[in-house]
């Protein structure tokens, strides 16, 4: 049955209409579901007890399962038990600007980043918008706090769900639904260029973060399949475009892995491929896993590599670790129960 969590205001407006009733209740059905967050048709008192009955013919409203909760210092890993007992991760990071939560797109990925735990596994579906939207729900059930930020870069490739994708935004940024500001969500791609095109027109102000990690094709293809059907030069000039249309700063992701992109060459050519862009870097230590030979830069090559792009006036950040102690971090979350 399908979850009520995959609608969208509009589509239930038009639902209540098909069913000989007045828009107003889709609205009065939103306010219950992530107003007063009732776990029960029932519970809906103002909704006619027929309109009720043809709600839970029509809709589920079961939540996930969480199976298991690590903790680390500011940071909270979630396992999620699906209804077909598949499982994903999510994260919590408590930050002084609010709690953000890490939310994956689906389970498994087929974009194979050599770097990436979670890629180990291939795809097996694309989560429903009501799967992502219940990652936040649940956990801000269990915190009694308001999930203020949203990340898109757990398990999956985002731009390979799109559609889904898109539902979750509009939901969680209504001022009915989550009414979490756009301006708080950031989706990750690692560089699916026709998606990125279609996100340029694309209403809501949410940012975007291209997973780059490479500053030319020979590395990239080495370390990313996806390169060898969008190569840099394909994904710089669709952002061109995107940032024609959004004015909206591109966040550049580079995990900096040891003898392999952290030199200081590679500094500098990444520094002549974004120069004049409105983008910042935002470096990542590289967080090392059992099943991945891949190593972390040390200290001096990380620094060295950022007063490069300092230097070279780039915008540049290096990313606060978090979750490293119980495989939280970037890179690390895993989508089957029996690898934790």
């Amino acid at each position: 049955m399908n979850s009520i969590y995959n609608y969208t205001l509009e589509e239930l407006e038009q639902y209540f209409l098909e069913h000989d009733s007045k828009k107003f209740h889709a609205l009065q059905l939103f306010l219950w579901l992530y107003d007063k967050r009732v776990e029960s048709f029932d519970e809906m008192s103002n909704i006619k007890k027929e309109m009720i009955e043809s709600l839970k013919k029509d809709f589920s409203i079961e939540r996930l399962k969480i199976v298991d909760v690590q903790e680390d210092k500011d940071v909270c890993k979630y396992l999620f038990e699906l209804a077909d007992g598949e499982h994903i991760e999510a994260v919590l990071m408590r930050h002084d600007y609010g709690n953000s939560i890490c939310v994956s797109s689906q389970v498994g990925c087929n974009m194979g980043c050599k770097f990436c735990e979670s890629g180990r596994r291939k795809r097996v579906r694309n989560l429903e918008t009501h799967e992502m939207l219940l990652q936040i729900l649940m956990i801000e059930k269990l915190l009694r706090e308001r999930i203020s930020h949203v990340v898109v870069m757990g398990i999956g490739e985002p731009f390979d769900n799109y559609d889904n994708l898109i539902k979750f935004f509009q939901i969680i940024n209504h001022p009915k639904g989550l009414a979490i500001g756009a301006r708080h969500i950031t989706v990750s791609t690692c560089g699916i260029v026709p998606k990125i095109l279609e996100f340029s027109d694309f209403p809501l102000q949410i940012n975007l973060a291209i997973s780059l990690h490479a500053p030319n094709n020979e590395i990239r293809n080495q370390i990313m399949p996806i390169n060898k059907v969008y190569p840099i030069g394909q994904i710089m000039e669709a952002l061109k475009i995107y940032l024609i249309k959004t004015n909206r700063r591109v966040t550049f992701e580079y995990i900096l892995l040891k003898d392999i992109n952290d030199s200081e060459a590679c500094a500098l050519e990444l520094s002549e491929l974004v120069k004049d862009m409105n983008c910042y870097i935002n470096l990542i230590p590289y967080n090392e896993t059992n099943n991945l030979d891949f190593q972390r830069s040390n200290t001096i090559q990380i620094m060295t590599f950022y007063d490069i792009l300092k230097r070279n006036s780039i915008n540049v950040t290096i990313r606060r670790e978090f979750g490293g102690n119980i495989s939280a971090a970037c890179g690390q979350l895993r989508s089957k129960k029996e690898e934790l």
